[in-house]
């Protein structure tokens, strides 16, 4: 029996190869393989998709959070508080510009949980920074107005959710600043790793711009001190061909996370949050469950892969020991139950319908 496809990477490069390989070819004949034509192009398609002023590609995901708390002016002895259930990088680039991440509990999207935040605010506290999870948003407008109140910035890590929306707005347009990523499994990603920033702020942009290429304002002149997160062009013309198919495959992508829903509602698990007022971009299909590693096995004999996102709080992490305890119950059960099932346009009726069935037959 062939093994279920996990992210759906090699087949939606074959169902699109003609044109990707068209504009990879476009570049190499070029010869610009740094900045120029193709990234203004791209930029240019990324603000308009997301409803912004200004859209800057760089080097990941993880460059991009980077860039935007040294452009907001965050670093030693500051605070910011951030989720404690997210990929490593989330917190990683707070502790990386010498601020420390304060820890939050999630709620049942997997997302903040807003009512513990402002206990948790202090004389140091810079920053809120709010990641979409698995390609849902959180209440993005109501972490916004709290982060005015309390006279802070709102970042949002989108690295998992480009294209999804909460009341309408798209990541990356409520925020004041935003970041996403283009890692090759997410839901636009590219043949390596990328990312974006995305801000109305005219100040914010001009000093991102200047972090990306070495703090450089002209070839050899340098205002301030910055870094190599360039986006290369080979990328910028791989992402411009996805995107103009991106909505057909997100539009795929909640069709075939409908279809998990209906077929696993009677099941022995918990199947995501979906909140009303939120349009997933479903970057992961994660539910809860018992006897996790047990199942995991279970489906791997019968050619189902899973993966585990993820198996460790980040306040339970290692790197993190020097932080003072945190509780957040409800993410260390995450790390406990969570599991994410395959998911991605390419991915069949039929071949959910299986996975369905297994896991019912797994639980009995």
């Amino acid at each position: 029996m062939a093994m279920i496809d996990f992210s759906g990477i090699k087949q939606d490069y074959q169902a699109h190869q003609k044109e990707i390989d068209a504009a990879i070819a476009r570049v190499i004949a070029s010869g610009q393989f740094i900045m120029g034509e193709e990234i203004e192009a791209l930029e240019k398609k990324l603000s308009k998709f997301v409803g912004v002023r200004h859209a800057l590609s760089c080097s990941s995901g993880t460059s991009a959070l980077i860039l935007c708390l040294l452009a907001l002016g965050i670093g030693k002895d500051d605070e910011v508080i951030t989720s404690s259930f997210s990929f490593f990088a989330s917190a990683e680039a707070i502790a990386i510009v010498g601020a420390r991440p304060v820890f939050v509990d999630i709620d049942e999207s997997y997302n903040l949980d807003i009512s513990k935040i402002r206990p948790l605010i202090t004389k140091k506290t810079r920053a809120i920074l709010a990641v979409s999870l698995f390609g849902q948003m959180g209440n993005l407008p109501a972490l916004l107005e709290l982060a005015k109140q309390e006279n802070l910035w709102l970042i949002e890590d989108g690295a998992q959710s480009f294209g999804a929306s909460y009341e309408g707005k798209k990541s990356g347009s409520i925020a004041h600043v935003s970041t996403t990523s283009f890692f090759p499994a997410k839901p636009l990603g590219c043949f390596g790793d990328g990312g974006a920033i995305f801000c109305n702020d005219e100040g914010i942009y001009h000093k991102l711009k200047l972090l990306r290429t070495h703090g450089q304002s002209m070839r050899y002149q340098h205002e301030i001190i910055g870094m190599n997160a360039r986006l290369d062009s080979l990328q910028a013309a791989i992402l411009q061909t996805k995107l103009g198919y991106y909505e057909q495959n997100l539009a795929k992508r909640q069709e075939n996370a409908r279809l998990y829903c209906k077929h696993l509602k009677d099941a022995k698990i918990t199947l995501p949050f979906i909140d009303r007022k939120a349009k997933s971009s479903f970057a992961q299909f994660s539910i809860l469950c018992k006897l996790r590693e047990s199942l995991r096995e279970f489906l791997q004999k019968r050619a189902i892969p899973t993966a585990v996102h993820y198996p460790i709080a980040l306040h339970q992490q290692k790197a993190f020991g020097y932080l003072p305890s945190t509780k957040a119950p409800f993410a260390e059960q995450c790390a406990r139950e969570i599991l994410s099932l395959p998911l991605h346009p390419y991915l069949t009726p039929t071949q959910i319908l299986t996975i369905c069935q297994s896991i019912k037959e797994f639980y009995g």
